[in-house]
């Protein structure tokens, strides 16, 4: 996209959108509606910059000569192998423009620490439509496991919840989080492990804009 984007004031990302596509894309144009789809991945800004082709290996895509593709990123699929090799995406995992903005304010968790007893946890904070429209957010939950015996990734989003609000109108989301997803697979012990420590819990935009901080231990 880099030799016409800047010529371009923005544009509109419609996908499958079906019979209605017509009537629902003009509706985001004249504003009738304010557009809150995110991005379910991450557009690199160059093809080597994406996990499957940085290698420059023919057994990742389009595959080998038995036409088999292999995942040499191993768990660092899509934004983690971004965030992993510190390469600054065009657009990252979850990104989107609504047509207004949003201030976060006074994250909070109902817990502050967990056990194997323990199915979910919650994170909850006050958004703020700050623009003159209204709009919706999506408000993405990620978490990091601050000391593994393994290599995790530096972020995985956990959960994620949505509100709309008028402009100058506050409210608050609460998104209810599984404690299982804080585990990672264990190759030796065969199963989902959730190791004894600390997590950050990481609230925001997109998996690289990051609002708000939380802390929660497991034992």
């Amino acid at each position: 996209m880099d030799y016409w984007l800047e010529a371009v004031p923005v544009f509109v990302e419609a996908w499958y959108s079906g019979m209605e596509g017509g009537r629902a894309i003009a509706n985001v144009l004249f504003g009738d509606v304010d557009p809150s789809g995110r991005l379910p991945l991450t557009f690199p800004r160059k093809l080597a910059d994406s996990p499957a082709h940085s290698s420059g290996s023919s057994r990742t895509y389009p595959g080998d000569e038995e036409e088999n593709v292999h995942y040499d990123e191993g768990i660092f699929v899509g934004y983690r192998w971004f965030d992993k090799e510190k390469v600054d995406p065009l657009f990252p995992f979850g990104f989107g423009m609504p047509y207004t903005t949003f201030e976060y304010e006074n994250i909070r968790l109902n817990k502050e620490s967990i056990t194997h007893t323990d199915d979910t946890f919650i994170v909850e904070l006050d958004i703020v439509n700050t623009g003159e429209h209204s709009g919706s957010e999506v408000v993405q939950v990620y978490s990091r496991d601050i000391q593994a015996s393994v290599e995790r990734p530096r972020k995985e989003l956990i959960g994620f919840g949505k509100i709309r609000l008028k402009p100058g109108e506050k409210g608050t989301v609460s998104i209810s989080v599984r404690t299982e997803d804080l585990a990672f697979y264990d190759i030796h012990q065969h199963e989902w492990v959730i190791e004894p420590g600390d997590f950050e819990i990481l609230v925001g935009q997109s998996s690289q804009k990051i609002l708000a901080k939380a802390g929660i231990s497991y034992a």
